[in-house]
């Protein structure tokens, strides 16, 4: 089944919401300690934007979003079309004024996910994709790139990751060992990272993360040929009652999966 119109309505929304965060970034003041679990008021009416051309779109559709916006109380949250929203992923990078966040939309459609937008407004970039018709990267106007994950082995991995506290490598790049770190905020950049081949290991280890967290950048890492799955290597699994994620995930470029999963079990 192709999902054409779900992508332009997805598309639509995140160059909306993109064009709208810009704006708000250019006069927003930065908060240099920004702390993990910021939120602003532009995360909440870029959501409220999103939320209303989906639903316009697909009223019978579920859903799922970060923020509590009014309007929506009565939208279920959970059903066999969901859609799942992360307004700005890695609000921290936006209020630091740093450039590293982005709009995420992703659909899952009985369970799996087979839309995702992921919109990086500060660069003018989004990646896109939908289930079976592989993944894109458009440039504010340039002609659209096909997205490719790298051929990388394992002995020469780049690995994306948050940012971790200077000279303290974190615990997933001890165990991986990559040959080079990149480091940014949002899940949502990191999977468009893989999915373009800019790098070639994603491993979120936190103990509970969100659906709206990968949703979208799932879709983006596997039509480009890559492989997600939990830290053990099993499917994602979406729709948990409170919409987390307790089993990790790791996105790569598919030939260093099995690789990068026995090197995070310690073997």
């Amino acid at each position: 089944m192709a999902f054409d119109k779900e992508l332009l309505v997805a598309l639509e929304a995140a160059g909306k919401a993109s064009k709208f965060i810009r704006t708000e970034y250019e006069s927003f003041a930065a908060v240099p300690d920004a702390p993990v679990d910021i939120s602003t008021h532009v995360d909440k009416a870029s959501q409220d934007l999103i939320l209303k051309i989906l639903h316009a779109a697909y009223p019978n559709d579920a859903l799922c979003a970060e923020e509590s916006v009014a309007g929506f109380e009565s939208v279920p949250k959970s059903g066999r079309r969901t859609w799942v929203v992360d307004p700005i992923d890695g609000t921290r990078g936006f209020a630091k004024k740093v450039g590293q966040f982005s709009v995420m939309i992703g659909l899952l459609v009985d369970g799996e996910a087979v839309v995702g937008v992921v919109a990086e407004p500060a660069q003018d970039r989004t990646t896109y994709a939908q289930r079976g018709n592989g993944c894109y990267c458009a440039v504010g106007e340039e002609t659209l790139t096909r997205c490719r994950v790298s051929k990388r082995l394992p002995e020469a991995l780049v690995m994306t990751q948050s940012w971790a506290k200077p000279g303290q490598p974190s615990k997933a790049a001890e165990a991986i060992k990559p040959a080079r770190v990149i480091e940014t905020y949002s899940g949502g950049v990191k999977l468009a990272q893989v999915a373009r081949g800019d790098a070639d290991v994603y491993a979120n280890t936190y103990e509970n993360f969100y659906d709206w967290d990968i949703c979208a950048g799932h879709v983006l890492v596997v039509e480009a040929g890559g492989t997600v799955t939990d830290l053990a290597g099993r499917p994602i699994v979406y729709q948990a009652a409170d919409f987390s994620q307790r089993k990790g995930l790791l996105a790569t470029n598919g030939p260093a999966h099995a690789e990068v999963i026995k090197r995070l079990a310690g073997g």
